[in-house]
């Protein structure tokens, strides 16, 4: 199976497009949001739109849920289309989620300005941020059954495609859905830096470690978590230390979808058994 990603920030088109893009790469299914789709039919998964809040709708757009990622993944293998659309936010996303499925990497890459203007491209940004609005390029009649959003309706769209394979059309009608999920209609929400490092706290006194001090930094969107740390006296230290920087990233990512680049951890002290360092 080769695998084609189309990238883009969020927001700027790309499941408005995914159906035309699908069709210039000769993808025969689509992997969008959550959703495993092919043609007009919905195929398997659940949609990161249908999600209550953003951080659930990141956490299902990766395929974080063992079972949902096996539901799309044994209908892959079901259907074993010879090319895959992936959409995603950006190369790192896309590496993450064929991971999660257990594809091939992608071996085509397409940004979204490859395929939209930069007009078309305000125009879609300008959708999500003032009206809440997003895509899901199937029917109504498939996406309805499956979405409790407060907004669904029909969009039939005119897309012109930017270039053609021999025999096919220019240009296309294609059936999507738009829907306003939960999370656009309740506003924003933001998690501090002060509430993940109580998070590395809590987890790295539970793996043994103590006197705990943790600063976070923000690296181009990515978190890096530097720890200062007592381990306990008489004890082999690097096994622990290593259970307790796997610990800390994966218990943080699955309950903040927060991206940790590292987690460095310092030995400052020792514990001894009587709580005295």
């Amino acid at each position: 199976m080769e695998v084609v990603a189309l990238i883009g920030p969020s927001g700027s088109g790309k499941s408005h497009r995914a159906l035309a893009v699908a069709r210039d790469y000769a993808a025969e299914a689509i992997i969008d949001d959550g959703l495993l789709i092919q043609g007009s039919r919905i195929l398997a998964g659940v949609s990161a739109k249908e999600q209550p809040t953003r951080v659930g709708a990141i956490r299902t757009a990766l395929f974080s849920d063992p079972d949902h990622a096996r539901e799309v993944q044994e209908r892959l293998a079901a259907i074993t289309p010879r090319r895959l659309l992936v959409i995603s936010t950006s190369r790192e996303m896309a590496e993450r989620i064929t991971s999660r499925l257990q594809l091939p990497p992608p071996s085509i890459w397409v940004d979204i300005t490859e395929v939209a203007t930069p007009k078309e491209i305000a125009r879609a940004r300008q959708i999500r941020s003032q009206l809440g609005k997003h895509v899901i390029p199937a029917p109504t009649v498939e996406v309805k059954p499956r979405f409790n959003g407060p907004f669904i309706e029909p969009l039939k769209t005119f897309l012109r495609r930017r270039q053609a394979p021999p025999g096919k059309k220019k240009n296309l009608w294609v059936e999507q859905t738009t829907v306003r999920p939960t999370f656009n209609s309740l506003g924003h929400f933001y998690i501090a830096h002060n509430a993940v490092a109580q998070l590395a706290v809590y987890l790295v006194t539970a793996a043994g470690l103590a006197n705990p001090r943790v600063q976070v930094e923000n690296r181009n969107g990515n978190l890096v978590l530097n720890l200062e740390v007592a381990a306990p006296y008489g004890v082999y230290w690097p096994p622990l230390l290593r259970a307790a920087q796997k610990r800390v990233k994966s218990m943080i990512t699955n309950m903040t979808a927060l991206e940790i680049e590292a987690v460095n951890i310092t030995v400052r002290g020792i514990k001894f058994t009587d709580d005295r360092l």
